[in-house]
């Protein structure tokens, strides 16, 4: 896709929270640094073993990180959406990207490079201390999942999944649209798609949940939540 003469980079970087509290020249600095990638639904941005120059940061649109096993299967490691980076990781490593990444819907991200990152840090170490506070949130969302496949039931994980952005305890029912289709979700929970379909299927008959497409109504969260236990 061609490039969009209406992007402003700085503007876009200086709304991101890893370079909150930059001055107008460190951003500028690290605009210059910065190109903007335009996707299209089912492009790939990288392949597993390409080597990483920098990462990327999702303006709008949505991109799933992902690698192929050895049988030919797929393992969604990450669904991700506006406002999210990734790639930091393999980029400070020097190591090659250990998953491929492909968008899911029309996206705009940009790919800030290594080396105008490592030039800000060596100039300002607080960009560094988000950097490892954002990596380290990562870790222990790896952690959090390593211990939902080993731990929770299939059942468990749907059910947790629906529920991940209830932050009203108050709420007494909810309306969830999942962000893509149910395969690549339920790669994303280490389920098969039959397996996540099924549990579906006992959550609606048992009146728990309401699919229709996309959207998923929970008539009564508690009792759902409860179903949980």
């Amino acid at each position: 896709m061609p490039a969009n003469p209406e992007v402003n980079i700085e503007a876009l970087l200086a709304h991101v929270p890893l370079f909150n509290g930059l001055a107008t020249d460190e951003i500028a600095r690290i605009a210059r640094g910065t190109r903007e990638v335009n996707s299209l639904r089912g492009d790939i941005l990288f392949h597993k073993g390409d080597p990483s120059n920098g990462f990327y940061l999702i303006v709008y649109g949505q991109v799933k990180l992902a690698f192929t096993s050895s049988q030919g299967g797929e393992k969604v490691v990450d669904i991700l959406s506006q406002g999210h980076s990734f790639g930091e990781a393999v980029m400070f490593m020097d190591k090659p990207c250990m998953v491929y990444a492909q968008a899911l819907s029309d996206s705009l991200l940009l790919h800030i490079s290594k080396s105008v990152i490592i030039e800000e840090l060596e100039r300002d170490p607080k960009l560094g201390r988000k950097m490892i506070a954002g990596l380290s949130m990562r870790l222990h969302h790896l952690v959090t999942d390593v211990e939902s496949y080993s731990l929770h039931s299939g059942r468990q994980r749907i059910i947790g999944y629906l529920l991940r952005d209830n932050t009203r305890s108050d709420a007494k029912s909810l309306t969830v649209t999942l962000p893509t289709n149910k395969g690549v979700i339920a790669s994303r929970l280490n389920l098969t798609q039959e397996h996540f379909s099924r549990i579906l299927h006992e959550l609606s008959d048992k009146g728990l949940i309401v699919v229709e497409g996309r959207k998923i109504s929970i008539p009564d969260v508690e009792k759902l939540r409860c179903h949980d236990i």
